[in-house]
């Protein structure tokens, strides 16, 4: 049962979440238009599948705790567009070799490996068009939409996902200590939590003091949202998850839960997420909203 409170936020998240739909929407209608067939249609069907819309909603909060007054939807769809592109790369054969995502059949399932491919390398140029427009119509300069794009598109590249992506495959078999699992995950899941975090600063023109500890919230429930991930891997099912159950073990990987136990995870989870609160809190930050989005991460099924 939601407490009044929690289902106040529950209706935001659900307006938020709607709003970003129709950017993705907007998105797809502006730019696919000369996308050839296959790919065009790979991509729609990426970006407008069922989704949490978390790293989106996190944009808008942070956005509003640092004083912004504008709609910042299109800005969250672009984070939403490089996010859709990482599951889509994500579930490649090559890669984690999965055929369900978000309830439905991946993308390569349904377009074929090389259009789902092509399909994720252009979403990564697009989100970055995407970005750069959604700034201009929020009436930032050229320095503030310059930042945001590179913000975007380094947690996309090297020094973030990707880079996190190939740690994490070539620790596949293999024991990693805790602290080459944490360096895995704070660039493959958390580079593009703390962006998103920091990309609702950016806008809203916040302080150096204040992205600091907008960092440290990101990077911390970053984390803690890869941790969840791996306890729910072993204790939800396929149907709960909307995607293929037990796949930590079947890769052989090191995870949280092998590290530290099942209750281990949990608690080492949720002092990342109070550390991340205290965080924002010292800077004056710490929106209802900002930390029901923090426990969210440690505590949802799915």
């Amino acid at each position: 049962m939601l407490t009044s409170e929690a289902e106040g936020h529950d209706l935001s998240f659900r307006a938020e979440r709607a709003a970003v739909a129709a950017s993705l929407t907007a998105v797809c209608d502006s730019y696919l238009a000369d996308a050839p067939g296959a790919v065009g249609a790979a991509i729609r069907y990426s970006l407008l599948g069922e989704g949490k819309r978390l790293r989106a909603v996190l944009v808008s909060a942070a956005y509003t705790a640092a004083g912004g007054t504008g709609d910042v939807s299109a800005l969250a769809a672009a984070v939403e567009v490089v996010h859709a592109y990482s599951l889509v790369h994500d579930d490649l054969p090559c890669m984690d070799d999965d055929d369900m995502r978000r309830g439905r059949p991946t993308t390569h399932i349904v377009y074929g490996v090389p259009v789902a491919t092509a399909a994720g390398l252009a979403m990564v140029p697009l989100a970055a068009r995407a970005a750069a427009a959604a700034a201009r119509e929020l009436g930032l300069d050229e320095d503030a939409t310059g930042a945001i794009v590179r913000e975007l598109m380094g947690a996309a590249g090297g020094a973030g996902m990707i880079g996190g992506q190939l740690l994490d495959l070539d620790g596949e078999g293999r024991p990693l200590a805790l602290a080459d699992l944490e360096r895995i995950h704070r660039l493959k899941t958390g580079a593009l939590i703390t962006a998103s975090v920091r990309l609702g600063g950016l806008a809203a023109g916040a302080s150096d003091e204040q992205m600091t500890a907008f960092s440290r919230y990101g990077d911390a429930i970053g984390l803690a949202f890869q941790i969840a991930d791996d306890v729910l891997d072993v204790t939800a099912t396929t149907d709960q998850l909307g995607k293929t159950a037990g796949k930590d073990i079947a890769f052989a990987k090191s995870t949280y839960p092998a590290l530290l136990g099942i209750d281990g995870a949990v608690s080492r989870a949720e002092a990342l997420v109070e550390e991340g609160c205290a965080a924002l809190l010292a800077r004056e930050l710490l929106t209802p909203q900002l930390e029901h989005l923090a426990r969210f991460f440690v505590t949802r099924q799915s």
